[in-house]
């Protein structure tokens, strides 16, 4: 399938939107009550710093909301305001944050069903809209969509169409696509399905094989039982890894991509030579400037003198289990907890531990004076944060009453 003609094609379709539909300034409106905080605005108007009894909070200076994540939301809630008698469905979440998905659902915003692991497109009838959320959606949905005579509205962030194009620019040279990212998360699924030969790491190790098995050979059987299912069909190691370019899930973090590609680029000028690396390599920038800099905002906090971590976030948001990352690198107590109702109180907290696993950590907030990181991921309102940061001060006022 010539998946770059497909998408031409389709920005071209009156059933397309992309743009919104001129309700902006209502929205926007609506938006800020919902999702914005007037505690969250005090504390950045404080160098990112309050203080209440015994709780000093510091406050990442980039976190939540992001552009892209704002963009979406936001034609969500238009594209509401403009059908509002027909059937909307989001083919994934909009956004990886639990409280907007839930305020969709209120909306009448229905979400495409899993059946198996697949997605139910039968539930879809001509005349539908349907949203693209910002992860975007793969080329083989996008046309079952369009040939369903379905309205489209593509939320897609911008950074993420970016990869697209990269993987496109492979494909015409017939390089294959190495991908760090998580082959099940939606980005990666979409972005693997406009590449030609991809295969999908998910972090610095696995590269390390790869580049080894390009140097050295290895066990074809057992390179592909490795990657099984992170890698296009028909992938030969021994026949794909000649020419290959550097892509990535946006949301990655931003120090393993950059190794990652700097591994594959020493790899190659070491098999072919420095005057053939162009030859059998391509690199473009695909990190995304707002992941980046929550990431760079996060390594700043974990440099000041804190007492523990609180990392807020959606349980499945990649972005934020890498900032999880970050505080647990620097042996930083951290909670990674999607919303204020995992706060049981002073002395339970539940939180995701990155294994994925729930846990419940017991005698987790000190009843002396305790200096408290707080950051978010790029899919978390201020709201939320403002929710989990007033539940914080409420804890301890109720244990300091009980003393």
């Amino acid at each position: 399938m010539d998946t770059k003609a497909f998408k031409r094609s389709l920005n071209h379709s009156e059933n397309y939107h992309r743009k919104g539909f001129g309700h902006q300034t209502e929205i926007a409106t609506q938006l800020n009550s919902e999702y914005q905080s007037d505690l969250i605005q005090q504390i950045r108007d404080s160098n990112y710093t309050l203080t209440r009894g015994n709780i000093t909070i510091h406050l990442a200076q980039s976190f939540g909301f992001c552009w892209g994540v704002e963009r979406a939301v936001a034609m969500a809630y238009e594209t509401r305001k403009h059908f509002p008698t027909e059937r909307i469905w989001v083919t994934n979440e909009i956004i990886h944050n639990p409280s907007v998905n839930q305020r969709l659902r209120e909306m009448e915003v229905k979400f495409i069903p899993v059946q198996d692991g697949n997605k139910d497109f039968s539930v879809v009838a001509s005349g539908d809209v349907v949203i693209l959320p910002a992860f975007g959606a793969s080329v083989q949905e996008m046309q079952l969509l369009n040939d369903k005579g379905c309205t489209i509205v593509d939320t897609t962030c911008p950074w993420v169409s970016k990869v697209w194009n990269t993987v496109e620019k492979h494909k015409k040279k017939e390089y294959t696509s190495i991908i760090h990212g998580k082959y099940k998360h939606e980005e990666t699924v979409a972005t693997s399905s406009f590449a030609g030969k991809y295969l999908i790491v998910l972090n610095l190790e696995e590269a390390k094989y790869v580049t080894k098995y390009i140097l050295h050979g290895g066990d074809k059987e057992e390179f592909l039982a490795k990657f099984n299912r992170a890698y296009s069909t028909g992938f030969d190691p021994d026949r794909d890894l000649v020419r290959v370019g550097i892509a990535n899930q946006t949301t990655m973090l931003k120090s393993e991509t950059e190794l990652i590609g700097k591994l594959f680029e020493r790899t190659m000028m070491q098999k072919y030579g420095p005057a053939n690396l162009n030859d059998y390599f391509q690199n473009f920038n695909t990190i995304c400037d707002a992941t980046q800099e929550r990431q760079d905002a996060m390594f700043e906090l974990v440099d000041q003198e804190l007492d523990l971590m609180l990392v807020i976030g959606g349980f499945n948001s990649s972005n934020t289990s890498h900032l999880q990352e970050i505080a647990e690198e620097h042996k930083i107590p951290s909670y990674y907890i999607d919303s204020v109702k995992r706060i049981k109180s002073a002395t339970h907290i539940e939180h995701q531990q990155l294994d994925g696993n729930l846990t419940i950590t017991e005698n987790w907030l000190p009843e002396s004076k305790v200096i408290v990181g707080v950051t978010s991921g790029a899919s978390t309102p201020d709201k939320v944060v403002e929710d989990v940061i007033e539940k914080l001060f409420a804890c301890q006022a109720t244990t300091a009453a009980v003393d």
